[in-house]
Parts: C-alpha cells; sequence; structure tokens
C-alpha cells in the first residue's frame, strides 16, 4: 500500500495504490493507519463532541443538572472534554490490540472500542 495526501483542502491531491496482499487482514491493515491518527488527534484535538452518557463509565456522565444548563446556554460541564478524551482512549486501545493481535481477553473491550470508532466516525476532527 501507498498513500500520499496532499495538505487538506477543496482540491486535495490523493494518490492511493492497494496491493492485493493488504486486503487479506484489512483489519490488521487499517489498524496500522487508524491507531497513529487516532494518537496525534488526541494530542492536539481542538475540541470535542457531545459523547452520550452509555458510551462512558457511570462517573462520568452528565447530570441532569449540567444537561439542562448545556441545552439552556451551551455551557459544558468539566467532565465534557475528559469523555471524549476516554472514547478516545477506548478507540486507541481496541486498534492497539489489533496490531497486536490480541484476542480473547480483550475482545469485549476492544469490541466497545471499535463499536466507539463507527459511532463517533464522524468527530475525529481536529
Amino acid at each position: 500500500m501507498r498513500v500520499r495526501l496532499g495538505p487538506y483542502r477543496k482540491n486535495r491531491a490523493v494518490n492511493i495504490e492497494i496491493e492485493p496482499h493488504d486486503t487479506w487482514n484489512m483489519d490488521i491493515t487499517l489498524a496500522h493507519i487508524i491507531h497513529p491518527m487516532l494518537i496525534q488527534l488526541k494530542e492536539t484535538k481542538h475540541g470535542a463532541p457531545i459523547v452520550d452518557d452509555d458510551d462512558v463509565p457511570l462517573g462520568m456522565a452528565m447530570s441532569e443538572e449540567a444537561k439542562d444548563k448545556f441545552s439552556k446556554t451551551g455551557e459544558v460541564d468539566g467532565q465534557f472534554h475528559a469523555r471524549w478524551d476516554w472514547v478516545l482512549d477506548t478507540m486507541i486501545y481496541a486498534f492497539e490490540q489489533k496490531i497486536l493481535d490480541a484476542d480473547e481477553p480483550h475482545y469485549g473491550r476492544m469490541s466497545n472500542g471499535f463499536r466507539l470508532f463507527g459511532k463517533y466516525y464522524e468527530a475525529l476532527w481536529d
């Protein structure tokens, strides 16, 4: 596989060459690309999306008072960015384990990371 992407803009230069062996274990091939991108995104992000309470541990969920305040003023609570970091960390872990070819002991946590990746795919921006 060879990938060359120019700087982000409307008419971005894109040159991608896929070889037959790239799709043999495509999940692992993509993990090698996605994992470092998620790490960089976490390090350089300038914002965070709204994260559903069901996607984070109970102690991180937004209180009813904070939800009410957010809906009225747009003001976020103190855990707003921490929730997104937790989601990113879960995705990063899943793709790291995929690269390491981990399986059974990590399967549930990996599955959750991949689920979150799909759910928040359109929130992967800086």
